[in-house]
């Protein structure tokens, strides 16, 4: 438990660093093998940048801009795991058990989060805000972290939850409450 706080601390610690404009690139720090124990910094050049706020403004609104996030932070992870070792991450705790580049929910938590802010910094967010990473209980999952955001217009809040995948696959982008109660990814894709 300890542990795990000191890995949240950690991570509403660690800042992304993004130059202003997509003509410039972007450096962010990404943490792994559980509760934030290793952090390291990843570098995106100009061209991804402009990928990646070029597919956020294709949104129209909030909800087609909740589907360009699960492609664009997907594609994010997937250029992080080229230059670090966290392609070998997959859904949940158990199936890389050990394995060096490993992610728990603070892990993902943390990393997404620190990729919504930078999508927020450059511009490309105009129909949601990045808030700080939230926590669930239930008897399941002693505690399970999640990014999260919200929909300026109607206040609404949604987890942006990477942990349920496995790595470079988008992520499970899902109404606050329902994930609050202990949602998980295929109840809520069978409810939309």
């Amino acid at each position: 438990m300890r542990r795990m706080l000191a890995g949240v601390a950690l991570c509403s610690a660690l800042q992304v660093q993004a130059a202003p404009g997509v003509a410039h690139g972007l450096e962010l720090d990404i943490c792994f093998n559980y509760g934030c124990l290793v952090v390291q910094t990843i570098s995106l050049a100009p061209e991804q940048r402009a990928v990646l706020v070029g597919e956020m403004l294709k949104a129209n609104d909030a909800a087609s801009e909740r589907e360009q996030l699960e492609w664009v932070i997907a594609r994010m992870y997937r250029w992080a795991g080229e230059q670090s070792p966290i392609g070998a991450d997959r859904a949940g705790d158990y199936l890389d058990l050990g394995a060096d580049g490993r992610m728990d929910c603070i892990d993902h938590a943390h990393t997404t989060t620190v990729m919504l802010e930078l999508l927020q910094e450059a511009g490309a967010l105009r129909h949601h805000r990045v808030l700080e990473i939230a926590r669930r209980t239930s008897w399941v999952i002693m505690q399970h972290f999640t990014a999260v955001i919200e929909d300026t217009e109607s206040g609404r809040r949604y987890a942006v939850d990477t942990w349920f995948r496995d790595h470079g696959e988008p992520p499970v982008v899902m109404d606050m409450e329902y994930w609050k109660d202990g949602g998980y990814p295929d109840d809520w894709n069978a409810r939309r």
